[in-house]
């Protein structure tokens, strides 16, 4: 069941922005909306920014709900350190985010549950006995 309308999914565009949540998720770390829109080659403010990202996002999230892994889309944040109100929308369309479930909390399992999905393997040790 598809939520989010195709515009990105199999363009170039959608390896681009996945490999830079998936690098930050491996890092523990995060990325902002404006480096996404830099990456899509969109101005770093505004609603026409806000629209894109959060279409791509929203395809990609869905994508990774539906590989059974977590909304990819919680490494993603704003200038305030947090997801817009679009990630908490489409976590209830997907039917993840309950109705008086604590948004903040629900961002922080799912960001967690994207680090340990994705996290970088150990390298093996080059020890010989």
């Amino acid at each position: 069941m598809k939520i989010v309308k195709d515009k990105y999914r199999d363009k170039t565009v959608y390896i681009h922005v996945l490999t830079e949540l998936v690098r930050a998720a491996q890092y523990r770390g995060a990325t902002t909306y404006q480096d996404i829109a830099l990456i899509m080659g969109l101005p770093t403010s505004g609603s026409h920014m806000g629209k894109e990202t959060g279409q791509i996002l929203g395809e990609i999230c869905e994508d990774e709900v539906l590989a059974g892994r977590p909304m990819l889309s919680s490494v993603a944040v704003g200038i305030n350190g947090k997801p817009g109100p679009g990630f908490f929308t489409l976590a209830r369309e997907l039917g993840l985010l309950k109705a008086g479930e604590n948004e903040a909390d629900f961002w922080q399992r799912q960001r967690e549950e994207a680090y340990r999905a994705w996290k970088r393997p150990l390298p093996r040790s080059t020890k010989t006995a």
